[in-house]
This record gives C-alpha cells, structure tokens and sequence, in this order.
C-alpha cells in the first residue's frame, strides 16, 4: 500500500509536548486517551502521541538534560522508560500501552529523534539484522543542535537501512500508527533537511509492513524539497515550534500561502500544533491556560481548517472548558477540514487577508481575517470565490444563517479576529 493512503485526511489528535514537555507519564497518555474516546473520537479526533524523551527515566520538564543516560535494548534501540511507562515492563515496550489505545477506538503515536543514541555509538552495540554495530554507521559530525541524545546515521554505511529497518519493525510489533520524527525537516539546522535518512526512514517503514504515518519536525521544511517530501512522508512542518503568541500566528498566513496547493490526500503540509486549554503544566514556562485570546484561537482554527493543516491539540483535554471543547467539535468547520479542496489565499490588502476553499458538492467556504488592532470590516466577492449571481451564507462559527448575498460577502471582524462562511448557490 501506498504511503499516501495512510493519511487520506489531515491526521487529528493529541501531542503531550505543549502540556507535558520531554516528561509525560503512562498515567496522563492514559487520561487523554479516555477523554478522546470519550468527547473527540466521534469528531474524527484519532491519534494519541507521545512526544520526546519517553526512553529518559529523569525527564521532567520540556528542558532537555544533557547526555542523560537513556534506556535501550541489546539492538541499539531506545525503549520506553519503565518508571514513566510501567506497562512497558519486562521488554514490552509500547505494546500494552499501544492495545490500550486501539482498544478505545483510537490510534497510538510516538517522538523520535533522527539518527542513533550517541550511548549505543559510545557502548559500541549491535544493530539488529547485520554484523555491523552502532559505531560503525554513525555519523558523529551530523547532531542535534539542542538535543545530546543522538548521532546521524551515514546512509552509506552498512548497516544503515538494516538499524532503520529494526526500529520500525519495533514499532510495528508495539503496534504505532504514526511516528514523529524530529531533527530532520529543516533547512536551518546543520545542513538539513535530512534527505538520505528521511529515505532510509521510508523503506524502513514500508519494510515494516505496518501502516504508520510519517511527520517530519522542526520547520520550516523548504519548500523546494515539497516534491521529496510528498514521495516519502504524510506530513512535515512549515515553521518551527509553534506557541501561543500573536506574532507567531500571524507569521503563518506567510507560510500557509507559501504552501498553498500542496495539501492534498496523504500530503499535509504541517502549521505545528494546537496551543490551547491548559498548557506547560510541566515545562519551565508557566502552567497556564493559552496566552492566545478568544478570536486569536479562531483565528488559528480558521486558518488550521481552511488550509488543511494536520491537527494535533497541545494541552490537557482533561482540563477543557466548554469553550475549548467546542473549537474541536464545530461538526461543520471539521467536514470542510476533512472535504475541502484548492484553498488559497484570495487577497491580502494591509490587516485584511480573505481565503478561499472549494466543497465536494459545489459548495465554497471563505474565510475573512482581521490581523489589525481595530474593529475592521472585511468583505471579498462572490465571484472571486467562484460563486456568481449570489448565494446563501452560513457562519460555520456561530452557526447563524446569513441568507441570499447578492454580490459580496462582507462582515465586521473583532482585532485578530476571524470569520468562517460555507456559501452554496440556490
């Protein structure tokens, strides 16, 4: 099967690194696996993933400690660690945690970093499948700028595709469905992206012969590698860490309309996750409720739907009031993120920026922003967004029905403010 049909829709679901940093536990991966099940999984919410760290028995926070001893297997690979993950007991590893997942209905994902764990490179272990050891395929010169835990793997040495082959075989028999690979999408970060591992990493994957959607981290991936990314991976990131700061979601209408055009059926390009609800409980930043204001957080959803960004929640669902919760269960914001296609941005004149999405069934959505620090009136018409002679408006936010619009749409948007219209003819 083709890598693209894993992904057929942007994938959706939970990441413990906005709430959790390198440091969360099998207990809390349990609680909002339950809470997905329970609220999100009707919605189309799916994966539940665990971000970095979670073979470092000593996390505890999103600040990583330097050339912290990590715990692997006799094959060079890391496991998890068995006093965060106690299911992972006596050589299980994400299995038991994994089935948990998949038997609430959900899919299970994990963090890597690139290449192999300096430890085993020092340690000098084996690699599954081959005579060849961690020493002899590492590429010591090629690390993480802001991470200790791991060399580059030279693809040219033997042995290479076979230690890619084994961690994905791991992964398989643990029962993944998604992995995010890390220090290896960007441009700016010692030479990246990462082409000749990214490779490895998608023969291993399909080696494997298990389903997993492949995302590629940090940004911003160039988008000159689009082609490359789209033959090897399902998603990749357009900028680096996203967090709940004005200027940081304005920089995205920059990035989605250099992207636009690219997202289509197992190919998404990736605006980073979704600071919302509670964040940083554990992390060196405050434990605290998102920095971004209401219309700020539809803002971000606005422009995360129109555009078809994959959908990854940061905080602690457990910890959701009625307001976040139904930023991820507007029914009809989600069918245009599923069923939406050709978004583009229509028009960018000063704070104003209107984009546009085609619907399966001759329908169109456009969304209005306001990126000003005023109230601003924000309109495009209806034949820039393909519908001429009028149609009927609906605000896919409020719900309210706006009735026959000859001619334009228009609407008064707060500051940082946005508005979600379906338009159908008749």
């Amino acid at each position: 099967m083709k890598h693209h049909a894993f992904a057929p829709t942007p994938p959706m679901g939970w990441n413990s690194w906005d709430c959790y940093g390198a440091a969360v536990t099998e207990e809390e991966v349990r609680g909002n696996a339950e809470y997905m099940a329970q609220h999100l999984k009707d919605f189309g919410w799916e994966y539940v993933v665990v971000d970095i760290q979670w073979y470092e028995p000593e996390a505890n926070s999103d600040l990583y400690r330097p050339f912290a001893r990590l715990e692997t297997d006799g094959f060079s690979r890391l496991v998890p660690a068995v006093n965060r993950f106690p299911s992972a007991e006596g050589g299980q590893g994400f299995k038991p945690l994994a089935d948990d997942v998949h038997n609430l209905g959900l899919k299970f994902g994990i963090h890597i970093m690139r290449g192999i764990p300096r430890q085993a490179v020092h340690d000098d272990t084996p690699i599954k499948g081959t005579d060849a050891t961690a020493r002899d395929i590492a590429h010591t010169c090629s690390f993480c700028g802001w991470n200790t835990d791991m060399y580059g793997v030279d693809a040219s040495k033997k042995g290479a595709q076979e230690y890619y082959n084994s961690l994905f075989e791991l992964y398989a028999e643990w029962g993944v469905d998604y992995v995010k690979v890390d220090d290896i999408a960007a441009s700016w970060l010692h030479g990246g992206p990462h082409l000749a591992e990214i490779e490895l990493i998608r023969k291993a994957i399909d080696h494997a012969g298990r389903p997993m959607v492949l995302s590629l981290s940090p940004g911003p991936a160039p988008v000159g590698h689009a082609d490359f990314f789209e033959a090897n991976a399902n998603m990749w990131r357009m900028t680096d860490d996203f967090w709940d700061r004005w200027p940081l979601l304005l920089d995205m209408f920059d990035r989605c309309e250099a992207w636009q055009g690219r997202p289509k059926p197992g190919c998404w390009p990736d605006c980073d996750m979704l600071p919302l609800g509670r964040i940083g409980v554990r992390a060196s930043h405050p434990d605290r409720v998102t920095n971004f204001t209401r219309d700020e957080q539809l803002t971000m959803m606005t422009l995360w739907t129109i555009f078809r960004s994959p959908l990854m929640f940061g905080g602690e669902m457990r910890d959701n009031d009625g307001w976040t919760l139904s930023l991820l269960t507007n029914r009809d914001v989600l069918h245009m993120h599923k069923h939406s296609f050709g978004a583009r941005q229509v028009s960018r004149s000063g704070d104003k920026v209107v984009w546009a999405a085609e619907g399966p069934n001759g329908e169109r959505y456009a969304a209005l922003f306001n990126t000003g620090e005023s109230v601003a009136a924000v309109s495009v018409s209806l034949d820039e967004i393909g519908l001429s002679g009028g149609g009927n408006a609906k605000n896919l936010w409020t719900g309210e029905e706006c009735g026959v619009l000859e001619g334009t749409l228009v609407s008064e948007i707060p500051p940082h403010g946005a508005a979600l219209f379906k338009l159908t003819t008749g």
